[in-house]
């Protein structure tokens, strides 16, 4: 797991739960401490369609954070790209979730 103080800033997710009437609809919000990291890459999204993301945000394993999901975090609000669990299951690693955003 990431150490406590790896977590220096807070994000409020909006999972995206799917497409209404109007538009897209998120569940409630949660907000959860994380580490932001601000690089321009380029990574590939749950199609496999090459995008550029140009934030990375580190949470604590177990949060959920699903493609399209709406995150306000270092005062700006940005949409999840794709995440993925890092879990050494069983390893002496930092288990944590990743999420690519725009």
């Amino acid at each position: 797991m990431l150490p406590d103080w790896l977590l220096r800033h807070t994000a409020v997710i909006e999972p995206f739960v799917g497409e209404g009437a109007y538009g897209r609809v998120y569940g409630p919000a949660v907000t959860v401490r994380c580490l932001v990291d601000d690089e321009r890459r380029m990574v590939r999204d749950e199609k496999g369609v090459e995008v550029v993301s140009d934030t990375t945000i580190f949470f604590p394993p177990g949060t959920v954070c699903p493609a399209g999901s709406k995150v306000m975090v270092t005062g700006r609000t940005t949409y999840v790209i794709t995440s993925f669990g890092r879990d050494g299951g069983g390893l002496p690693t930092p288990d944590h979730v990743e999420v690519v955003c725009r």
